[in-house]
């Protein structure tokens, strides 16, 4: 880059070329040279030249404009340290001047210099140190990069990196604040039931569709219902809500289980019947006391996993309710039932898919089916509480593995004496 470290070169007069037309060997050199300082000395970026005690040398026009220094005031009398802010000094002293003594060479390193009129410019510096033929370390040569626009850059990024922060938290605040108004606020206390649910959020950033509820119908029956809306955000939270009030309403009007999942189907059918249909899957079931003790319930399904059955004699299996079609498809979905007896000491769990189609390895094998089968083996005889507790702590334990919300919801006919109220989770 520079035709010397020691500043001036005798002057070369104006090039003539000779009688053919070309410049002559002496005068390409003359040119040459002349290109070399130019270059030098208004260069895009910064030069300069120190001693090995840090005295500046030699130092381009580029750089004095940035700095607003004059040559005569540099040259020989400042040393580059004197040319940083306190912080940066500090840091040549500390970490540069080492570093260079010991390799050599020091790149991209970012400093602030100071210019005449008080002002700081940000640079980034990078220093070599120039030897001679056998080896001994002559001076610094040392290049200066303009980082302004970097520096506003960044500043820039920063900023809207912190604003992306902010709008975030803003959505998250949002999506938790919608999430709970489609669930209920607390569990209804029924009489000879220990009730107990749990919402896991897998992502904070979306409003998941799963829902579910557990409300008093007339002459002491008791209705209950889990789903999941396909899909997250504004539109399942829409279908969650709209779901949730409709499976309430019909029930009043009629509680048989098929006939309240038809309902819905109705009306998600008639809703949604866009290019892009919407639809959910459901388990509604009727609670009634039973004349012998416990409740008789009967299940409908449309689309949705099977409950899964834990008896008081450590019995396990899953409620099967083949061929329920899912809701909001088709304008006649297939609603499939089944009933069962709930003694003392039995609990029945309804869920989300999000818990047994959680990642379980990193190749992406499934928790599934048969895992939450051998889970509640483990369990049995069980009740609500104990139950949620333990998919609770599952739940955590799969981490980033539950890429689904899931919600969950057990109901246990207590042993006398082992009543308990109603718990979320």
């Amino acid at each position: 880059m520079t035709s010397g470290d020691v500043p001036g070169r005798a002057s070369d007069g104006p090039l003539d070329p000779d009688p053919g037309g070309v410049a002559s060997g002496s005068q390409v050199s003359a040119l040459l040279e002349d290109s070399a300082e130019d270059l030098y000395e208004n260069a895009p970026c910064g030069y300069l030249s120190t001693l090995l005690d840090g005295r500046i040398a030699k130092i381009n026009r580029t750089l004095l404009d940035w700095l607003g220094h004059r040559r005569e005031d540099l040259v020989g009398r400042k040393r580059f340290a004197d040319l940083l802010t306190v912080g940066g000094k500090l840091y040549h002293e500390t970490h540069f001047a080492p570093l260079l003594r010991l390799q050599g060479e020091v790149s991209g390193i970012a400093l602030e210099l100071k210019a005449a009129d008080g002002g700081r410019l940000p640079v980034l510096v990078t220093s070599a140190v120039k030897r001679d033929s056998d080896g001994r370390p002559l001076l610094i040569r040392t290049t200066v990069f303009d980082a302004r626009d970097r520096r506003a850059y960044e500043t820039e990024l920063l900023r809207a990196r912190q604003e992306a922060d902010r709008e975030r938290e803003r959505l998250q605040r949002l999506a938790t604040t919608l999430q709970r108004t489609l669930l209920p606020p607390a569990l209804e206390n029924v009489p000879g039931l220990d009730v107990a649910a749990h919402y896991h959020i897998a992502s904070v950033d979306e409003v998941g569709g799963d829902f579910y509820d557990l409300f008093p119908l007339s002459a002491g029956t008791w209705g209950l219902f889990l789903g999941d809306v396909r899909g997250k955000g504004a539109t399942a939270a829409a279908i969650t809500s709209l779901a949730r009030y409709t499976l309430r309403a019909a029930a009043v009007y009629h509680p048989d289980p098929a006939a309240v999942l038809d309902n819905l189907n109705t009306v998600l059918n008639h809703e949604y019947q866009a290019d892009d249909p919407n639809f959910c899957t459901v388990v509604f079931g009727l609670l009634t006391p039973a004349d012998r003790g416990g409740f008789d319930i009967t299940l409908a399904s449309g689309g949705h996993p099977p409950a899964l059955l834990m008896r008081a004699d450590a019995g396990v299996d899953y409620v099967h309710t083949p061929g329920g079609q899912l809701i909001g498809v088709l304008p006649d979905a297939d609603i499939a039932t089944a009933t069962l007896h709930l003694g003392p000491g039995d609990t029945l769990l309804l869920y989300t898919d999000g818990l047994t189609e959680a990642r379980t390895t990193m190749a992406g094998e499934r928790y599934g089916d048969e895992a939450l089968l051998d889970l509640a083996r483990s369990l049995a005889p069980t009740t609500a509480t104990a139950t949620i507790a333990a998919l609770r702590d599952l739940l955590d334990n799969l981490g980033t593995g539950v890429d689904d919300d899931t919600a969950l919801l057990a109901i246990t006919v207590p042993r006398p004496g082992d009543e308990q109220g109603p718990q979320r989770g």
